[in-house]
């Protein structure tokens, strides 16, 4: 089943532990260290809009991006709401694309590691590389490998909410690095006590070394920037969990060789 459509409705109910507003500042703060203070920004994979929205607040003009309608459905409804002015197209980030350049993309909340293929991140990079404006920058997240080999990996994470309850099993192989992991939500039904309705969903994520990621910036002309520890923005050690890396644009400048 495709991911994040039974799962899109109740999204930001069951997520409501991600640290938007921190990843928000994070974000801002990169930003500015590279004198962009605003222009065009593409959010790939930007599920409901939580990051999106925030980063319209703030000034930057959004676009986006991301394969499910269901996702985007309720990223419209908060849209129509907030009366922000941002863009939504429901693209496949293997594939994107723009009317133009943008001063920078991001992606969070480990979108990259949906990107199960090496030949398909180069190509997700190369895209990249071409819709930024010169000197632009790729901001994005990843889990790291060892959040799936000793985090992750085999173990069931289950919780309950008045709303409902989701129980989530990881499968990961250590040979392809790819982690399954099997969604299953049970609903409570509207103006029900103990009626409930049964949603599953199958997604697949793959970890990536630090070294294949430099690689891939490598192939698709990409500058590797900055990567820090996501959650403390200091240098990463064998301790963390995600990742928060920093690509350059390169070679659009007339300049840059002269």
């Amino acid at each position: 089943m495709e991911a994040y459509t039974s799962f899109a409705g109740v999204y930001d109910l069951f997520m409501d532990n991600v640290p938007y507003e921190e990843w928000c500042r994070q974000i801002l703060k990169i930003f500015s260290e590279h004198g962009i203070r605003e222009g065009i920004v593409a959010d790939l994979g930007c599920g409901t809009g939580n990051l999106t929205e925030r980063l319209s607040r703030s000034g930057f003009d959004m676009i986006g991006i991301d394969h499910s309608e269901e996702m985007l459905e309720i990223a419209l409804e908060k849209k129509e709401k907030s009366g922000e002015d941002i863009l939504y197209l429901c693209q496949d980030m293997r594939s994107f694309e723009l009317y133009g350049t943008c001063r920078a993309i991001v992606s969070r909340c480990d979108a990259i590691n949906y990107i199960t293929e090496f030949k398909d991140l180069v190509s997700v990079f190369r895209l990249v590389n071409n819709y930024l404006d010169p000197d632009g920058i790729f901001v994005f997240d990843v889990n790291t490998v060892r959040k799936y080999e000793e985090i992750l990996a085999d173990h069931t994470i289950a919780e309950n909410r008045s709303i409902g309850s989701f129980i989530w099993e990881n499968s990961y192989d250590p040979e392809t690095r790819i982690n399954e992991y099997d969604l299953t939500l049970f609903i409570r039904e509207e103006g029900q006590k103990e009626r409930f309705r049964r949603f599953t969903e199958t997604h697949f994520q793959r970890s990536y070394t630090v070294e294949e990621l430099k690689q891939a910036a490598f192939q698709a002309g990409l500058q590797w920037l900055d990567c820090v520890d996501a959650d403390t923005l200091t240098m990463p050690d064998d301790s963390a969990e995600r990742l928060l890396i920093t690509l350059g644009e390169y070679g659009k400048r007339k300049d840059r060789d002269e």
